[in-house]
């Protein structure tokens, strides 16, 4: 449903390391029609609370993290734990069990590595768990590798990319746009 990429300046120049897509249940879109339907896609890309109502829905969300350029598993994992904990300490949450998902998550991709095409899929349940799938030839496995039960690890991950701080303005930017458009074309259903 959405498109965007991560990356960042280095001496002048913005280099692209991964292109993420984030997609939402179907269920998502009446869900959020009854308070958001009719904004536009500035009105939304502006909204903490929209974002917030995404990562939290009673939906499933899908995101597909697909390199540009090679990373290893630590790499990545260590800057999402880094962005999570954060995320978790600004907002005052960060407990015993986030420090346990954060050393799961780490295990988790510790011993990986992503050569470009290659995929770090996330499906976030509404239940709050977070399974976490790789593809390293544009297949989606049918199995998760690992599930790692913590709803604030769940949503953290999405949350570090289309977040007001996220890693992805772009993704961001997607999600707002399709949105908008899908929020249009629905019949406003509340939820």
């Amino acid at each position: 449903m959405n498109a965007g990429e991560r990356g960042m300046e280095i001496e002048g120049k913005f280099i692209k390391f991964t292109a993420i897509g984030v997609y939402l249940e179907e269920s998502a879109i009446p869900w959020l029609a009854g308070k958001w339907n009719g904004k536009t896609a500035n009105e939304l890309m502006d909204s903490v609370e929209f974002f917030r109502e995404i990562v939290t829905g009673p939906f499933e969300k899908f995101t597909q993290v697909t390199m540009i350029l090679p990373l290893t598993g630590k790499q990545y994992s260590e800057k999402v734990s880094e962005n999570c904990s954060a995320y978790w300490k600004a907002i005052g949450i960060y407990s015993d069990a986030e420090a346990k998902a954060i050393e799961k998550f780490l295990e988790v991709f510790k011993d990986e590595s992503f050569p470009p095409g290659a995929s770090i899929l996330f499906t976030q349940s509404p239940l709050g768990s977070l399974t976490i799938s790789f593809s390293k030839d544009g297949v989606i496995p049918e199995v998760g590798h690992s599930v790692i039960e913590n709803v604030p690890l769940s949503g953290a991950v999405l949350e570090s990319i289309i977040g007001k701080q996220g890693v992805s303005p772009a993704a961001r930017r997607s999600v707002a746009e399709r949105l908008s458009e899908l929020l249009k074309a629905s019949d406003g259903s509340a939820h």
